[in-house]
């Protein structure tokens, strides 16, 4: 019975320590915010709906790779009906660029470095490096 006050200060000293890095975040106002994204201006909608791409956008690539690769289609219907060819480069590259859309979102989220860029050349950085 006597061991009872250490026990609650050992726990409450653990929960201190565990949930310091959040509160202190807090108090301090210094939490991280997200990514301020610019949307390309030319584009009214991307292939899916915003919220279905901030969630499951390699769902969706994946998906494509293996119509591509496996399958030998190459055009992709939308939610609204319009049809898109399923290119990384010619499709999503052309609005958004992989240093200030997909890499600035992957750090902000702490994601691995997606592989995509292991096969595929931004476009951008392509026309940099031929001047």
């Amino acid at each position: 019975m006597r061991d009872k006050v250490w026990i609650i200060a050992g726990l409450l000293l653990f929960l201190g320590l565990v949930t310091y890095p959040a509160w202190h975040d807090l108090v301090a106002g210094t939490t991280a915010k997200p990514p301020q994204l610019v949307l390309p201006a030319n584009q009214k909608q991307c292939v899916a709906p915003l919220s279905y791409m901030r969630t499951s956008h390699m769902k969706l690539l994946l998906q494509w790779r293996r119509s591509v690769v496996r399958d030998g289609q190459t055009k992709y219907v939308a939610f609204d009906g319009k049809v898109y060819n399923m290119k990384l480069s010619g499709t999503c590259l052309r609005c958004h660029s992989q240093q200030e859309f997909c890499t600035r979102c992957h750090n902000y989220v702490g994601v691995r470095t997606p592989y995509c860029w292991n096969c595929h050349l931004d476009p951008a950085q392509v026309k940099r490096s031929a001047r």
